[in-house]
């Protein structure tokens, strides 16, 4: 199949060529016309604070965590700061463990937009790094104890899946794209991938062609999530389809310097997380499954029909790059049919 003239397709979002055009003539002027302009600083910028936080980041930088997981302290710390700020306390002494226990109540007591109070596990999120926080002031003796060592954080409750894609609807879903056409070919190769292996969707965003064994029939996962790298097979017919994007889509994608992504958005660059998300939920939406979310539901659905394939969960343990096997285990509560099939046939009421 020639693609070396690319057609806009469904995939896109774009409805007709010239409104195709049109939009990546305004992506363009946007992404290269727009002149650079600095934010303004927020009032707690100037907060003293401030540099026992960037200090305590550079200190997570110098033991090797990724800068995803420096990022995520940031902001949360950066939320504290601006609320210890706007209360006028310049200084980690000044914070004690009832003022601790007054901003999370106030976490917990606070409403999004929507009206809708913040998740028990975003809660979490942002109090762990604060309690990491005070235990490095402690420890690097920058103030005298720890105010944050009997701070209760909030428990995190343990939820199944909304509902687990059966295997008629991933099928259903995958094959909603248009593969007459490169960014549909590149779009099979991207759902294949996710459905054979599992893998999150910053994991595939950050694959690199060298990642692909063809030989072997695995890929490299670098860098995941905890910074742990891991080794999984790729299924056959996602091998198929992933040879058939490199082979014909990609050339015509890649822009020099070529950095060696291994899938490419339409602009020649690496996937957003928040792009890829997208995207997989598109053709959900086409394939008319309504289940909340989106990568996760085929990294849900892959751990669960091989659990009930018969597979051993520290095999899926391995493949999903989980540390705790109890993150595993939840699969085993969303596998109902072999808990089915041992209940018709034990049960005195399980046979008519």
């Amino acid at each position: 199949m020639d693609f070396s003239v690319i057609q806009p397709d469904r995939t896109l979002g774009h409805g007709h060529p010239r409104r195709a055009r049109r939009t990546r003539k305004r992506a363009f002027y946007r992404k290269s016309r727009t002149p650079p302009h600095s934010p303004r600083p927020a009032p707690w910028s100037q907060n003293p604070i401030c540099g026992d936080v960037d200090a305590y980041l550079e200190h997570w930088r110098l033991m090797g965590f990724r800068e995803a997981g420096v990022l995520i302290r940031r902001k949360a710390l950066q939320r504290f700061l601006a609320w210890a700020d706007a209360r006028g306390l310049r200084s980690p002494a000044e914070l004690t463990l009832p003022l601790l226990e007054r901003y999370q109540r106030e976490l917990f007591l606070y409403r999004k937009a929507d009206g809708m109070p913040l998740a028990m596990n975003s809660q979490q999120l942002l109090l762990l790094p604060l309690k990491g926080f005070f235990c490095w002031l402690a420890r690097s003796g920058r103030i005298a104890f720890n105010p944050a060592a009997q701070l209760t954080l909030p428990r995190k409750p343990a939820r199944l899946p909304v509902r687990v894609l059966s295997v008629a609807e991933v099928e259903r879903a995958i094959r909603e794209a248009d593969t007459s056409g490169p960014w549909g070919v590149r779009d099979r190769a991207m759902l294949e991938v996710l459905y054979s292996t599992g893998m999150r969707r910053a994991e595939l965003a950050a694959l690199a062609i060298h990642d692909w064994d063809r030989e072997r029939g695995t890929i490299a996962v670098r860098q995941g999530k905890g910074g742990r790298d891991r080794v999984v097979p790729v299924g056959e017919r996602a091998a198929l389809w992933l040879a058939r994007y490199l082979e014909t889509v990609r050339p015509s994608l890649v822009r020099p310097p070529d950095d060696a992504t291994l899938f490419l958005t339409d602009y020649s660059e690496r996937f957003e997380k928040n792009r890829l998300g997208d995207l997989v939920r598109r053709h959900l939406d086409w394939a008319g499954i309504s289940v909340p979310g989106a990568c996760h539901l085929l990294r849900h659905a892959c751990a669960t029909h091989m659990l009930e394939n018969g597979a051993d969960i520290r095999y899926i343990q391995a493949l999903l790059g989980h540390a705790d096997l109890r993150s595993t285990q939840i699969y085993t509560h969303v596998s109902i049919g072999k808990l089915k099939e041992v209940h018709a046939a034990t049960h005195p009421t399980g046979r008519s």
